[in-house]
């Protein structure tokens, strides 16, 4: 059954905001007012206020080839409530831009909000405006976050001591190794044309970890609930050595990571033998894991150790020691930001 494509022209751009967000439900008591205004009213009282933004460019950033617009939706709140918890916060508020070409219908934008609803939806946050806009590029999306913090409780990048342990949560390259999958089997699609059958079977996890990841509020909680407030935090979007080398900079230390400790997925190792890939160079430099990297003074080790959600990987130290990675075999390799940067060729 073929359904009927609407073009955004018979909307208009305020037809097209109010058929988007008619049904967006207040779920905050800091919303005072959210879509339907010249700008949405928050209030926070006695709260410290936390703002972060995210640009998403099609061909930078996405490939709508393997992408669902629906996971792209829930991808791009969720990459923005990742950067809250990362300052130990609580996402409450987006507002959401968007620039459209003409290829792309009103159920196109449709499904990608829905993505977004459903990430809202799941974290407990309002969407209180944004703006939409014609593109001659494809599709452009822009997700300003808002949250909140206690005071006293914001974690910042530049607190990290000497003798702090370092730990992070979940696992890593598992994004990166998805994303290698992907582009794989659009490469071999267009080979094969329609006789094309995507070799995706028992390999899920690193799937989803690409298309759909999560913000890890879970680590955020088990965090407070154990009486541990880290000293420094960042979320793992652009690989970890990048995030680690941030953090040593920020706060001028150095830092002791040990190969052994990275934790890693089954899924993740499959798949960068397959590829032929240096595991460990992948589960350091791939980006998008959204897991969270920490330190924590050294007091709190039994309670961090004891950890649901999250492993010790090593331990910060004096600057001029530098940053580096034992390795199984005992010997120390330097640290080297090879992450993603939006701004090189590759």
């Amino acid at each position: 059954m073929t359904r009927t494509e609407t073009e955004i022209a018979s909307l208009g751009e305020f037809g097209l905001i109010d058929h988007l967000t008619k049904d967006a439900k207040i779920k905050n008591t800091s919303t005072i007012k959210g879509v339907g205004d010249d700008a949405a009213v928050l209030r926070y009282a006695d709260k410290e206020t936390l703002v972060t933004t995210d640009l998403l460019l099609e061909g930078i950033h996405f490939d709508l080839t393997y992408c669902p617009l629906k996971h792209l939706g829930y991808k791009a709140a969720v990459v923005n409530f990742s950067d809250i918890y990362a300052m130990n916060g609580t996402p409450r508020q987006i507002t959401v831009s968007i620039g459209v070409s003409k290829r792309f219908t009103v159920e196109h934008i449709e499904e990608l909000y829905a993505g977004i609803k459903l990430a809202c939806e799941i974290y407990g946050v309002d969407m209180v405006g944004g703006d939409t806009s014609a593109s001659v590029t494809g599709l452009i999306i822009s997700i300003t976050c808002m949250g909140e913090a206690e005071k006293g409780e914001v974690v910042y990048r530049s607190g990290a001591r000497d003798t702090d342990l370092i730990c992070v949560s979940g696992d890593l390259g598992a994004a990166y190794m998805g994303l290698q999958l992907l582009e794989r089997e659009r490469t071999v699609s267009k080979q094969d044309g329609e006789d094309f059958r995507p070799a995706f079977e028992g390999k899920e996890y690193i799937l989803e970890r690409q298309l759909k990841p999560e913000a890890r509020r879970d680590v955020v909680e088990e965090l407070r609930s154990i009486g541990v407030r880290p000293t420094a935090m960042m979320d793992v979007s652009d690989g970890l050595s990048s995030e680690l080398l941030h953090i040593c900079k920020a706060s001028n230390v150095g830092c002791r990571i040990y190969e052994e400790r990275i934790p890693i997925d089954y899924q993740t190792a499959c798949m960068a033998e397959e590829f032929g890939m240096n595991l460990v160079t992948a589960a350091l430099n791939g980006g998008e894991d959204y897991e969270l990297l920490f330190t924590v003074p050294l007091v709190d080790h039994e309670k961090v150790a004891a950890m649901k959600t999250a492993k010790i990987i090593g331990r910060i130290t004096r600057p001029e020691l530098g940053a580096c990675m034992e390795s199984r075999d005992g010997n120390e390799l330097p640290i080297r930001a090879q992450g993603w940067n939006a701004f090189t060729e590759e």
